[in-house]
């Protein structure tokens, strides 16, 4: 079962989840949460505990407005906020560190990365290059300047990472390695004709994660 942890800066406080296996490996995982559930998601949840099986500490997070039960995020520089508390809270007990997160909380750990903050990688579980139905407002400029080796876990009816925006943004990228699961949309779901289970999805994500994690210099 994960520890209750408090992360906190300047007056505020947030909740977080610690999960650190009895022979961890050196990199630990900050994972956070995407824009419309908390860190107890199931979702969120099932990646937690399957990195922890395969040896990897892993911290979770609420960002504000989850915290305190608000349904809309915050805006960017309180999220980053936040986010960059939980990391130096996690560095303080492994200095190597990747970051993690499902959808809005991968795209909040690559501003962090592509600002300085120190990290070993970056995963993405789903990033959402652009808004639903909004492929012409990409996310992506800022993605080169991430200076560490950075995992795309990305479905191929993701509604937020058209297939074509993906080949045309992500895929070139230097230090990146990008994964289509197909026949998965945002949440990693699959359709019954696809022969696997949602939760089959996600214990292959977590496997990858795991491998790449573990080749890393």
């Amino acid at each position: 079962m994960p520890k209750r942890v408090t992360i906190g800066w300047e007056d505020r406080t947030v909740s977080g989840r610690w999960l650190c296996p009895a022979d961890p490996s050196g990199i630990a995982v900050l994972l956070a949460h995407g824009a419309g559930a908390g860190q107890d998601h199931p979702g969120v949840t099932a990646i937690r505990d399957g990195l922890a099986d395969r040896g990897h500490p892993v911290l979770t997070f609420n960002y504000t407005y989850m915290e305190a039960g608000r349904r809309f995020p915050d805006r960017p520089p309180l999220l980053l906020a936040c986010h960059r508390a939980a990391a130096a809270w996690l560095r303080e007990r492994f200095p190597r560190i990747v970051m993690a997160g499902r959808s809005m909380g991968g795209r909040m750990a690559s501003y962090l990365a592509a600002a300085g903050e120190e990290c070993e990688g970056l995963v993405f579980y789903g990033y959402p290059l652009h808004p639903a139905g909004k492929p012409d407002r990409l996310r992506a400029d800022h993605l080169p300047e991430v200076p560490v080796p950075m995992l795309f876990l990305t479905g191929s009816r993701d509604a937020l990472a058209l297939p074509h925006l993906v080949d045309r943004r992500l895929v070139p990228l230097e230090r990146a390695t990008v994964e289509i699961i197909p026949h998965a949309d945002h949440g990693f779901r699959v359709p019954k004709r696809s022969g696997r289970t949602q939760e089959q999805v996600i214990d292959w994500m977590v496997e990858r994660t795991s491998q790449w994690i573990s080749a890393l210099p």
